[in-house]
């Protein structure tokens, strides 16, 4: 796929903080729809190649990670990459009532229900010539979810109440923290409209798989926050970076953004120490499993197995983060052969954390979960 100049300089701004450290102070009053994708991991990378090649091409994309990954931020770099004249117009899909969501998508005329009182246009609409992002895509009610189907088929919308169908051109770009496999064999969710969203998946890592970015998008909100609130500039103490490390930041990239933001408020020096820190940020169920073996046993003994088994989820995280999710990559990495890999993810039921899909196939020029 060719991508043009404008589209290159584009797509570099998503490093630019960690290709060009000292543009960093003043970095959070720069206006992009890039604002927050700071990343210099190598698992961001590849969502970066892949964000570049399918911009272009105008085809479904569906956006895979947990909460707080920055999926919105993705979808509006697909979108500025893609060339379309019109805007994003994003629909968080859990957030609205099923009743209101279909009129908010669709449309509705005069009377059609209740408040009703004049027509009104929907989203895919307002998106025409742009691009629609469906957050939440999993929440979907069945009823929607038909209605949904038949405009990535067909290209067209029926508003409530009308019998009158509307042509629309609107690149859709869905996401969702949950299986959506899962939802589908549990028959929660359409197997054609799953198939139909998931033309190009994409999957955003979670921070704690991102190691090398922490401390930089720390270090990166600790600058938007003092520019915002006025603040004389403040550091990170190097205990709170080694907890940062070690935390598992179950709320990803927008926990960490809200952590500095009240860290920052609240500092009353020039540096956050580990005593600024919340007790959560150090209790063990928050910590990743540490790699290092004990330096004695103590006199009331180990728990054998479960250090083992720390051990082993630890090398696999790592691997599979290393390799963007490849098992056999992973496996070879790991001396294993791919089908010990995999029983082992299924055994430790990794995989919702890995977010993988043990069934995919890895072949060659096809994109895969």
């Amino acid at each position: 796929m060719q991508v043009n100049a404008t589209s290159a300089e584009s797509i570099s701004e998503f490093s630019f903080l960690s290709a060009n450290p000292d543009i960093l102070e003043g970095a959070a009053l720069r206006q992009t729809s890039f604002a927050g994708i700071v990343s210099e991991a190598p698992a961001m990378k590849r969502v970066f190649n892949l964000v570049q090649r399918v911009a272009k091409s105008g085809s479904t994309a569906l956006l895979l990670g947990e909460s707080g990954t920055g999926k919105e931020l993705i979808a509006r770099a697909i979108h500025k990459l893609s060339g379309r004249i019109g805007k994003l117009v994003p629909v968080n899909c859990a957030a609205i009532p099923e009743e209101i969501l279909e009129s908010e998508l669709f449309g509705h005329e005069k009377g059609s229900f209740t408040g009703a009182v004049s027509s009104r246009i929907g989203r895919f609409q307002m998106a025409d010539g742009g691009t629609i992002f469906l957050d939440e895509i999993g929440e979907m009610s069945p009823k929607l979810q038909v209605k949904l189907l038949r405009v990535l088929q067909e290209k067209i919308v029926e508003p409530v109440g009308s019998t009158r169908s509307v042509n629309v051109d609107v690149r859709v770009v869905a996401a969702t923290n949950k299986d959506l496999r899962k939802e589908v064999r549990e028959g929660r969710f359409r197997e054609d409209l799953y198939y139909r969203l998931q033309v190009v998946p994409i999957e955003i890592p979670p921070l704690r798989d991102r190691g090398s970015d922490i401390v930089l998008l720390a270090n990166y909100f600790i600058e938007k926050t003092c520019t915002s609130f006025k603040q004389p500039p403040i550091r990170l103490g190097q205990g709170v970076k080694e907890c940062f490390l070690n935390y598992a930041w179950p709320g990803n990239v927008r926990e960490l953004e809200n952590l500095i933001e009240r860290l920052a408020v609240l500092c009353d020096g020039e540096e956050i120490s580990i005593n600024d820190l919340p007790d959560y940020m150090i209790e063990s169920k928050n910590v990743l499993p540490s790699l290092d073996a004990p330096q004695d046993i103590p006199p009331e003994g180990i728990d054998f197995n479960q250090l083992v088994n720390d051990f082993e989820v630890r090398l696999i995280t790592m691997a599979m983060s290393k390799t963007n999710g490849n098992k056999k990559a992973a496996a070879q990495l790991l001396r294993l052969n791919r089908t010990t890999l995999v029983e082992k993810i299924k055994k430790k039921s990794l995989d919702d954390k890995l977010n993988c899909n043990l069934d995919c196939i890895e072949d060659e020029g096809r994109f895969c979960q």
